[in-house]
């Protein structure tokens, strides 16, 4: 067997490690024996790649400077990936996967500047023109989700008048420079390309608010597996070309499974600067209907004596840090003979799955985790509703006012329960800027305060109880 079949059969392993990663992925019981799947995949085809051989017998070269890339990537990637706090999680998303569309960009640029001189095919050019654009799109773009998440600039949508338009222009420049590259092979206006792509992705980001950040997010990743297949096609490499397509394609279902979860098509999502109105809320409605707060002395005992709790967690338990606390108030709770689940939206957080991850991170087991559908069902029965962090995911907004920026997106039905309690830090509301009508039911109490320490009373309440 030669040294390149035997290269092809080993990248074929390593892409059939992703594919099963990636349906391991859709649990989250399997998920995390599904990434170690990838990362062994990906770690033999890069040990693979070490042996290869070009089609006129030349090896791998520049094997120093490769090392000391890598390197320089693992002191760098490892600590961030250890030390950083869950509630960061979606930022941490965000800026590897802007690293691996800027890498994707780099490599087609490198390319495009070795073939120049050899006259290459049309289609060869056009995959390292889609490789830039892409790619740099994605880099640029994943910076300003980061720095929105990071809260180094506002998460809120950044509008200006004529924006739509100047977008299109853009977008239209950059088709043009590509077809203008395409007849002249000018270097020149790569360069030209590479500037307005790094543009187009942040003023393409700019508008997005952050009620649409776990959408935004999938869909940037999308792009940079497209980028990356691009380089895959470029450097033919078909270990690249398929896991960059499967990245692509997994992006791009997400995205729009995202999108179907807040009852809005992609194209709302990315241009309707949705979350841009933020309206103050008031304990007091015009029509006379107040809040009822309540003690967590009273919460405890309620919650000590039902039967069922759901709890439905949003982003203000991650930025709490409060999913250990909530773990150790669900164990007093069973310990009484409670039953406890927890409720969890497709988009509650700000990544796809958030919740997903910091519920495991304090070792629920899986079996508690109730999608929307299913949990919608368990509500019916529930003695109380334990609201922590949430807010758009559970505003009834959606289901009766047709006025309202969020009709039609499916919520978790937390009024269907006998009791509601929301753990909230105040009135104002969630990212959506609506005020959740929920709030004022006669059966609802809400408990003021960071959750961490809310729930901490709470668990003292309950084992007093």
């Amino acid at each position: 067997m030669s040294r390149g079949t035997l290269l092809d059969l080993i990248y074929l392993i390593a892409a059939t490690t992703f594919i099963i990663a990636l349906k391991g992925l859709g649990s989250p019981k399997r998920a995390r024996m599904g990434n170690v799947v990838a990362a062994a995949g990906m770690t033999l085809a890069i040990v693979a790649t070490f042996f290869h051989q070009t089609s006129d017998g030349h090896s791998l070269r520049h094997i120093p400077l490769i090392l000391l890339g890598m390197f320089i990537g693992a002191i760098v990637a490892v600590p961030a990936a250890r030390f950083m706090q869950i509630t960061a999680m979606p930022q941490l998303v965000a800026i590897f996967n802007g690293v691996g569309g800027g890498a994707a960009a780099l490599v087609s640029i490198t390319e495009f500047v070795h073939i120049h001189a050899e006259k290459p095919a049309t289609y060869v050019t056009l995959e390292v023109l889609l490789g830039v654009l892409i790619g740099t799109v994605s880099f640029s773009g994943s910076a300003i989700a980061y720095a929105k998440l990071q809260e180094l600039m506002t998460g809120r949508p950044i509008t200006y008048p004529g924006q739509q338009i100047i977008n299109a222009l853009f977008a239209l420049t950059a088709v043009a420079l590509i077809v203008i590259i395409l007849i002249t092979a000018s270097t020149p206006l790569l360069w030209v390309l590479l500037a307005v792509s790094f543009v187009l992705g942040i003023i393409f980001v700019l508008p997005i608010g952050g009620a649409d950040v776990p959408v935004l997010i999938s869909l940037l990743n999308s792009f940079t597996g497209l980028a990356v297949a691009a380089s895959g096609f470029t450097l033919g490499n078909n270990l690249l070309i398929v896991a960059g397509t499967l990245v692509g394609a997994s992006g791009i279902l997400l995205t729009r499974m995202m999108s179907a979860a807040m009852g809005r098509s992609l194209a709302n999502v990315l241009f309707s600067a949705f979350g841009s109105v933020v309206a103050s809320s008031s304990a007091e409605r015009e029509d006379g209907r107040t809040v009822r707060s309540g003690t967590p002395e009273d919460i405890g005992v309620l919650l000590a004596y039902s039967g069922k709790v759901v709890i439905i967690p949003g982003y203000g338990l991650a930025v709490a840090q409060a999913q250990h606390v909530i773990r150790e108030l669900a164990d007093e709770l069973e310990a009484k003979g409670v039953e406890v689940l927890y409720a969890i939206h497709p988009v509650a957080g700000r990544m796809p799955g958030h919740m997903n991850v910091l519920l495991a991170e304090a070792n629920i087991p899986y079996e508690k985790l109730k999608e929307m559908d299913e949990a919608n069902s368990e509500l019916t029965t529930a003695d109380v509703a334990l609201v922590v962090g949430a807010n758009d995911t559970v505003n009834p907004a959606a289901k009766t006012d047709p006025g309202s920026p969020i009709y039609g997106m499916p919520i978790i039905n937390a009024g269907d329960a006998e009791n509601v309690v929301f753990l909230k830090r105040s009135m104002r509301p969630g990212f959506a800027g609506v005020e959740n009508d929920l709030l004022f039911d006669p059966k609802t109490v809400l408990l003021f305060g960071d959750a961490k320490d809310t729930l901490t009373k709470l668990l003292a309440a309950v084992k007093a109880s």
